[in-house]
């Protein structure tokens, strides 16, 4: 089996436990997430996914964060599944878009990247859901769905069938992780009520 499969198949087992747990609002789904992104750090440099890379390193600290974040609140106030208005999300939806096509230009034209834009799009906007997702933000699913939904496509194209699967499991669970969360959210607002 070549190295890069190998790379694959831990890498996908490793983020998959890191999205189980994050569903479960589980802490050491950080732990998982930092060690699935270094491994995926290499194979995205391999298949010339470079934005991916990006993407993988920057979940490697939001990892720290979004662990430090989770362990900051006591037992006695965790925190806590909340929301942001449209307004809000219109205008992050607009600073990623310039962003994303700004990257993709990048890449384009000084690189020999392959899918120089949608690897951007999924990059940028998975920058914004992983945020999300580390201050528990329940709007972070809609975007996983949107993205995971999109990189089913862009893994395959590249070759990386296992890891495209692994996107195809992960829009699944999206779903399954925003059904989690809104209950989670509703349950806080009742509670505050």
């Amino acid at each position: 089996m070549e190295i890069n499969k190998i790379i694959e198949i831990i890498g996908t087992g490793l983020n998959l436990a890191f999205l189980v747990l994050v569903i479960r609002e589980n802490i050491w789904c950080w732990l998982f997430g930092i060690l699935g992104s270094l491994v995926s750090i290499c194979l995205f440099v391999e298949t010339k996914l470079y934005s991916e890379s990006i993407l993988y390193s920057y979940y490697v600290i939001m990892g720290v964060y979004g662990w430090r974040k989770w362990s900051s609140k006591s037992k006695d106030n965790p925190i806590r599944v909340s929301e942001v208005s449209f307004t809000v999300h219109g205008g992050w939806i607009i600073l990623s878009t310039s962003l994303a096509i700004a990257l993709g230009w990048f890449f384009s034209n000084h690189t020999d990247a392959n899918n120089p834009y949608f690897d951007a799009f999924t990059t940028v906007f998975a920058f914004l859901a992983t945020y999300f997702e580390a201050i528990k933000l329940r709007s972070a699913w809609f975007y996983w769905i949107a993205i995971n939904g999109f990189s089913i496509w862009l893994y395959f194209e590249r070759g990386l069938e296992i890891y495209s699967g692994l996107m195809l499991i992960y829009f699944i669970l999206s779903f399954v992780g925003l059904l989690k969360w809104q209950k989670s959210y509703i349950k806080y607002k009742t509670e505050l009520l």
